[in-house]
């Protein structure tokens, strides 16, 4: 299959006084380094297979899965030994100065599992480290490199590179929240398969309005577009947010997203038993509607505000008032009914009440509209 033109942006070169093609080879260098450092790790080896990725262990390509050892300065050493120079790893985001001595370089990342991120024309420029499963609590659970001269981690998402087969398919998108979402998503679909889904996901950032456009301009996405993120309050934002960046332009085909249980994603529910059958069911049987489920993350949230709020006609119609906005970001006449049911249905109001709070929000947002002819000759 041939690889879809999806007009992706390139990281910008910002200019670091390295040259782009030397900090193209570190990290390049660094990813065969972690390869190898997998192969020793018990620990790290023992945690991917428990999580259902045991197979990408042995199967370099495409995802070069590896291991950075916990060492201060193992990768530094390796490299430059290598005759990287020390502007070069730091350039790279492969190391960090220390505040004490800057003269001292130490890795940017240690005892992490390490996802390679490649950018569209193939080129590994950053990477996503997992922190070990036995660490303390308090250890960031992925840290992400550096904004470099060849890494804007706002104009890239996880996984473009390695499935343009898929994306040329036009297979359906999915947007996850991490690397492991990502592999749970490849794991669960065959190749072979005519049709199917594929996931990507965000840098270690929230998704951007650049990432958002490459979404939109995925060849499958005229099928639909689905979010995929975890049933807690990190994930209900997260989806609150793609809905606010993907419905306007709105891709041809519907946004959904996909119904976990509290405490699941797709990286869970891969591990479960005959979890890829589950996930595949979550993905495409089970979705709903996205805007569906921004309802009722913001009824939500509202309860766990006010606890008391549904109970009386005076929090009912409160609630209303604050969801009747999102009736005006239905895609058509037919979608803006079902949510106004749906609000109906979750806050147990009216439908007058929801039609009387709608109207009043249209009535807002006409006066914000008509321009201010206070002071000009002729007005009272």
């Amino acid at each position: 299959m041939g690889k879809p033109r999806l007009n992706h942006p390139m990281p910008s070169v910002r200019g670091t006084g390295t040259e782009p093609r030397r900090l193209l080879a570190a990290i390049d260098a660094a990813v065969t380094y972690y390869r190898a450092q997998l192969e020793h790790a018990d620990g790290p080896r023992a945690y991917l297979a428990e999580r259902g990725l045991g197979v990408l262990v042995h199967r370099e390509w495409p995802w070069r899965i590896g291991y950075a050892p916990p060492g201060w300065n193992s990768l530094t050493r390796h490299l430059r030994a290598s005759e990287f120079t020390a502007e070069e790893l730091v350039g790279a985001g492969l190391a960090t100065r220390t505040r004490d001595d800057p003269d001292r370089l130490i890795d940017m990342f240690r005892d992490r599992i390490m996802f390679p991120v490649r950018d569209p024309a193939g080129h590994t420029v950053a990477f996503l480290g997992r922190s070990s499963p036995v660490v303390d609590e308090d250890v960031p659970k992925y840290i992400n490199s550096p904004e470099t001269a060849i890494y804007d981690k706002g104009q890239l998402l996880f996984g473009v590179a390695e499935q343009q087969d898929r994306i040329a398919a036009r297979w359906t998108p999915v947007l996850v929240e991490g690397p492991a979402d990502v592999l749970a998503v490849w794991l669960s679909y065959s190749r072979s398969g005519r049709t199917g889904a594929f996931a990507l996901a965000p840098c270690g950032t929230t998704l951007t309005d650049t990432q958002a456009t490459i979404l939109r301009q995925l060849p499958g996405a005229t099928q639909g577009l689905i979010a995929a993120f975890d049933a807690d309050p990190a994930g209900h934002a997260a989806l609150d947010r793609a809905w606010q960046l993907l419905r306007h332009p709105r891709p041809l085909g519907p946004l959904l997203a996909a119904d976990f249980s509290v405490g699941a994603d797709p990286g869970d529910l891969l591990c479960r038993p005959n979890g890829k059958a589950q996930l595949r069911a979550a993905l495409r049987r089970q979705a709903q509607p996205m805007l569906d489920r921004v309802v009722d993350h913001r009824l939500a949230r509202l309860v766990e505000r006010h606890p008391r709020l549904l109970e009386d006609i005076d929090g009912r119609c409160a609630a209303v008032r604050l969801l009747a906005p999102l009736l005006f970001e239905a895609a058509s006449p037919d979608e803006a009914i079902r949510v106004a049911r749906r609000i109906v249905a979750q806050t147990g109001a009216g439908v007058d009440t929801v039609a009387i709070a709608a109207l009043a929000h249209l009535e807002q947002v006409i006066h914000h509209l008509r321009p201010d002819t206070s002071g000009q000759p002729g007005t009272a």
